[in-house]
């Protein structure tokens, strides 16, 4: 975590200032996902870590000018200035990686062939057993850096790797320490019903029941988790499986959320609404009920596309869902079988190239609706009095065109709680 700066922090003369005002009390849906509140020549001042003031720079040196000497001032002339990127879906702790898979694939292998055969998720499980807690740790702490030169200021990170409870308590464990070191705010979730074990596949239901009795409680009894999620999927967890380990994490204070309709329609988007998960995610082939469904229950529907791009699958179809009032958000799935990357950029550029979004849907889907689904909305996600100073100052003039210039990284800046952390594309120590 990053401490509070002993000074104030004056952003002056963003090209673009964009604030997402007004987005705080819910996500944003069908044409709202298209309005950024932009200023003009904007500035912002931080106090103690939280935005004091938000508008045209003039007005701000009106208010502040007798204080400029003892804050720290960063120029943005001529750049763009956004909220921090916010990331609600990764597998953060693991050991390992799966390039020979990635191989495998590309002869025609698919993921739940691989999978089913012992590799897949039971891969990442073996090597996650075996590492030891420094070891996750020292991995995770550098995928994170990555994460912050990308612009991610707060994220989501999972367990369900360890598919049992001693396992998933070292991840759950992890997260929570890399939380308290690292300037990224890190949200948990716990996902010990990620994949049925292979001592467990002729017997899914004595898995299901592991989960329900032993591990939930004990997550909640430590409080280790905010989050309860499954992997709801042919082959994995039924939607009956899938609901009943959901609602067992609400009896214990979980709040749910769900791996939906991935791979084949299976109803996820249907149970995501019944039970009041937060997010349904990936919905590569949600339908037009679960759809519906979603729209009405307020169920935030975080897409993927970085998975479908490297596991060459179609894509969701973010334009229909937008369209159906879903609420959208956007994450990299970082996980080291279908997504092995940190750069949520790339995936605000998928989001325009392949789901149909425009370029300010994206930003609203990995800023205020990204933060929506993780329960931060009020906090972090937009420009605005009082929610923390987290910003990115991109080497870009306006917000279409860090879409327009894809496959580099156009992060100038990041700053957390009000802090310079990372500085012409350097992390700040």
């Amino acid at each position: 975590m990053v401490g509070k700066n002993s000074k104030p922090l004056f952003i002056r003369k963003a090209n673009q200032l964009v604030t997402l005002k007004g987005s705080s009390d819910a996500p944003l849906t069908r044409e709202k996902m298209n309005e950024l509140s932009i200023i003009e020549e904007g500035s912002v001042w931080v106090e103690d870590g939280k935005i004091a003031a938000v508008g045209p720079d003039e007005e701000l040196i009106e208010k502040y000018g007798e204080k400029l000497e003892e804050a720290h001032v960063v120029d943005a002339t001529g750049r763009l200035v956004t909220p921090g990127l916010v990331d609600p879906h990764t597998h953060l702790v693991f050991a390992g990686s799966r390039e020979n898979e990635f191989n495998m694939r590309l002869n025609g292998a698919s993921y739940m062939e691989i999978m089913n055969a012992g590799g897949g998720i039971h891969s990442t499980t073996r090597s996650t057993r075996e590492a030891s807690p420094e070891v996750l740790y020292k991995e995770s702490f550098g995928r994170l850096d990555k994460f912050l030169l990308h612009g991610v200021t707060a994220m989501e990170a999972k367990s369900g790797y360890g598919l049992d409870l001693e396992n998933e308590l070292k991840q759950l464990y992890t997260a929570k320490e890399l939380n308290n070191d690292h300037p990224i705010d890190i949200v948990l979730t716990f996902m010990g019903a990620h994949a049925i074990p292979m001592n467990f596949k002729e017997n899914p239901d004595e898995f299901v029941d592991l989960v329900v009795s032993e591990m939930i409680p004990k997550v909640a009894e430590l409080g280790l988790a905010e989050f309860n999620d499954v992997f709801c999927e042919k082959g994995v967890f039924t939607p009956e499986q899938s609901e009943k380990i959901l609602e067992a994490g609400k009896k214990f204070g979980l709040l749910p959320k769900i791996h939906a309709d991935e791979i084949e329609p299976y109803k996820g988007a249907e149970v995501a609404a019944k039970v009041g998960a937060v997010s349904a995610d990936h919905l590569l082939k949600v339908s037009d009920a679960g759809m519906e469904a979603m729209a009405e229950a307020g169920v935030v529907g975080v897409l993927l596309p970085g998975t479908a791009f490297f596991l060459m699958a179609e894509f969701a179809n973010g334009r229909k869902m937008i369209d159906a009032g879903v609420p959208v958000a956007l994450s990299t799935d970082r996980n080291p079988g279908s997504s092995p990357t940190e750069s949520l950029p790339l995936i605000m550029q998928l989001g325009c190239l392949n789901m149909g979004m425009t370029p300010a849907e994206v930003l609203t889907a990995a800023t205020i609706n990204a933060a929506h689904a993780i329960k931060r909305g009020n906090e972090i996600g937009s420009i605005e009095v009082g929610k923390k100073g987290d910003f990115v100052i991109w080497d870009a003039p306006n917000y279409s065109y860090i879409q327009y210039h894809y496959g580099v990284n156009l992060i100038g800046s990041v700053i957390k709680d009000g802090k310079v952390v990372v500085e012409s594309g350097r992390i700040v120590r």
